[in-house]
């Protein structure tokens, strides 16, 4: 991340001063290393708090007696059983897919996934149901570690942009992909302090 921040901090004064106020960021390790079990994580936290995403997931692995279902094991469990754990009828539909594209090979192991460019992987696996170009853009960042990803869609970042730039509203997602190619090839590190910028200026921050 050293070369990161001082290449950011040297091409954008603003988010520079920024990352001296934050400091480093110490980035966990991944949840999940392969992308499959990331992707039923991720669909699985759409649209909830991330407690409540857990408790499901709990429930989910508790089936399989420990990780993750396979993709077998999770085609091969009834309705009633998903629905057990929480899951709606939209999210058990995305489940078996996500399970499906595992086991056709749609979905790499991770060795394969090293290999893909981001764009490729975006193409690939946003045919997936439930899974769109942001899924998959978290699956870049936080479990393949890719270094030059802007999720542009992605409130958080764009609401952190605006509080450091003092603006009125946020900048579209071309504003900001046009803005953010400054901070090439390290966009993801930006989008780590963006997200800070947001989270700091929420009330429990405070």
């Amino acid at each position: 991340m050293t070369k990161a921040i001082a290449h950011l901090s040297a091409a954008d004064p603003v988010l520079g001063a920024h990352i001296a106020r934050i400091g480093r960021i110490k980035r966990d390790p991944p949840l999940f290393s392969e992308p499959y079990p990331a992707l039923l994580s991720a669909v699985a936290h759409q649209q909830l708090h991330a407690r409540a995403a857990e408790a499901i997931l709990g429930r989910l692995k508790a089936l399989s007696g420990g990780p993750l279902p396979s993709p077998a094991a999770m085609l091969a469990l009834p309705d009633d059983a998903l629905r057990g754990c929480g899951f709606s009828a939209s999210k058990m539909a995305a489940l078996r897919d996500i399970a499906a594209k595992a086991a056709d090979g749609t979905i790499p192991s991770r060795a394969r996934a090293l290999r893909l460019t981001d764009s490729k992987l975006i193409a690939r696996l946003t045919v997936i149901r439930g899974v769109g170009q942001w899924t998959v853009e978290m699956l870049l960042i936080f479990t393949l570690r890719r270094p030059d990803v802007l999720p542009v869609d992605d409130f958080g970042v764009r609401e952190g942009f605006r509080l450091l730039h003092g603006l009125a509203a946020q900048p579209k997602p071309k504003e900001l992909a046009r803005i953010g190619q400054i901070w090439a090839p390290y966009r993801s590190t930006a989008a780590l302090y963006l997200w800070r910028a947001a989270d700091l200026a929420k009330p429990e921050a405070k």
